[in-house]
């Protein structure tokens, strides 16, 4: 076994504290690797704070995770010692059933195994990337490109697939205009990556106070959601709008703003339940989806297409010792626009 260094929290209410983990021996098939940056995610404060339901504690949290393989398996083939790579909110899953087959592990019928909280098929807790090192079976590593730096590959594990993956299923590409919904973490990665996909790109904040950022990162307009004017100008616009706010909003103004056969799609998730009115949606044949990160493949796929455009995201790169002042801040919207925890802290 190797014993890991790591940041782990006792309760909703409690603080951070440097902890010691035990990661298994290799198995034929799995990659040691030493973790150099691991991403902040809401999820992870969701999680930490009970806010998602009952956690097994201590926890240490942590799906955003960059590093370099150390060791492998017997009977490791896509990876071998000094490797570049990541992984993300999955750590295993079943590989039998009709999801996993088609490459949708998140989808995993029989339920995929979360890289934190979870319960692995040792019938082991899983704990994250707050740590110094993990054990993660081969086929749930991915390859971070060459021209990809470490810190900033972190937060791609999460919220770079996260809003990638409904980009690519609904679409978005040349003659589409997608709205983006929040300026945060997974918002600002949704601008760049729509952009790139070719989109018309706007993004609909409380406030401008990102607007100058949001131009920045390709988006071709931006609108204030605290101005009621904003949903009269922008009625019936958009044919795909990413949702990516983690706090409860009013869902029918924004189906409002979706044109004919249009889709809202979530992809932040709040601890409190959303309603709608049905009406809002049989109006103009409009849908209301929901997405969660993305199959192997296809986050292999999304680091490749970052690569080629060159996106990464914005961070801030973090000791351990401010995890604590860090969930404050994003629970505040006082980051630009992901934190990046430097693991030699630990």
């Amino acid at each position: 076994m190797v014993t890991a260094k790591a940041r782990a929290v006792d309760g909703p209410d409690k603080p951070f504290r440097s902890a010691e983990i035990q990661r298994r021996d290799l198995d034929l098939q799995d990659v040691l690797i030493e973790i150099k940056y691991a991403g902040i995610c809401h999820s992870d404060i969701h999680t930490a704070h009970g806010e998602w339901g009952p956690v097994n504690y201590p926890l240490v949290p942590g799906h955003e995770i960059a590093g370099i393989v150390t060791d492998i398996g017997a009977k490791v083939t896509k990876y071998k010692v000094g490797d570049r790579v990541g992984v993300g909110c999955m750590v295993d899953s079943c590989g039998e059933c009709e999801n996993c087959r088609k490459g949708e592990e998140q989808y995993c019928l029989k339920g995929n195994v979360p890289t934190y909280a979870g319960v692995d098929k040792y019938g082991e807790p899983t704990q994250g990337g707050y740590s110094t090192h993990i054990v993660v079976t081969e086929d749930f590593v991915v390859r971070i490109p060459d021209n990809i730096e470490l810190d900033a590959a972190a937060p791609l594990l999460c919220a770079g697939i996260t809003t990638y993956s409904p980009l690519n299923h609904w679409g978005a590409g040349p003659g589409k205009k997608v709205a983006v919904v929040g300026m945060g973490g997974l918002g600002h990665m949704a601008v760049k990556i729509a952009h790139a996909m070719g989109a018309e790109v706007t993004v609909l904040s409380q406030t401008l106070n990102k607007k100058e950022d949001g131009l920045q990162f390709g988006a071709d307009s931006y609108y204030a959601t605290s101005d009621p004017e904003t949903f009269q100008k922008l009625a019936r616009s958009f044919d795909v709008i990413i949702n990516t706010v983690s706090a409860k909003i009013d869902i029918d103004a924004y189906f409002s703003l979706l044109t004919l056969d249009g889709t809202l799609v979530n992809v932040g998730a709040p601890a409190e339940p959303l309603s709608l009115n049905v009406f809002s949606l049989i109006g103009h044949r409009r849908s209301f989806a929901g997405s969660m990160i993305g199959g192997i493949r296809e986050t292999q796929e999304m680091l490749e297409f970052c690569a080629e455009h060159n996106i990464v995201p914005k961070i801030e790169v973090i000791s351990a010792d401010q995890i604590d002042e860090a969930y404050e801040r994003v629970l505040a919207s006082d980051v630009k626009y992901r934190f990046v925890i430097d693991t030699s802290t630990i």
